[in-house]
């Protein structure tokens, strides 16, 4: 498989069925969705843990069943996922964490875009345009 060129955060993975989200929002997730799809980009186990985490709770309403969210892991999910956990990932993301005044988890992805080689970070959680190394925050929503 070719290097990722992006990343997705949580948020967008969530946006395509969450039926609360604007339709232009879902519109854009399900967008890079499937360009991520087409080898092109990626997410970590930590989305993955995260996205589950939501689509099994009250949280959203997305109208999926158990067994809907069982395909989603199958067919879109797992697809998407590299796993990158590592204590040197750990170490990377205590160290973007204190330099750039993160909160833990969001210094996690990014320190698992910059181990994926991934060029973009789609999320509407950092700043759009900021540069972390060689990585780019896009709020695909702006």
């Amino acid at each position: 498989m070719p290097a990722a060129r992006f990343f997705l955060d949580t948020n967008i993975i969530i946006y395509s069925v969450d039926t609360n989200a604007e339709l232009r929002k879902q519109a854009i997730a399900e967008d890079l969705i499937e360009k991520a799809l087409q080898g092109v980009g990626c997410i970590s186990m930590q989305v993955v843990q995260e996205c589950l985490a939501v689509l099994t709770s009250p949280k959203i309403k997305h109208g999926m069943t158990p067994s809907d969210i069982l395909q989603y892991l199958e067919t879109t999910l797992e697809p998407l996922a590299q796993p990158v956990a590592s204590m040197a990932l750990y170490r990377k993301a205590l160290s973007i964490q204190e330099r750039w005044k993160f909160g833990f988890y969001d210094a996690l992805i990014v320190a698992s875009a910059l181990a994926l080689d991934c060029d973009r970070l789609y999320s509407e959680d950092f700043q759009n345009g900021q540069r972390i190394e060689g990585l780019t925050v896009v709020n695909p929503f702006l």
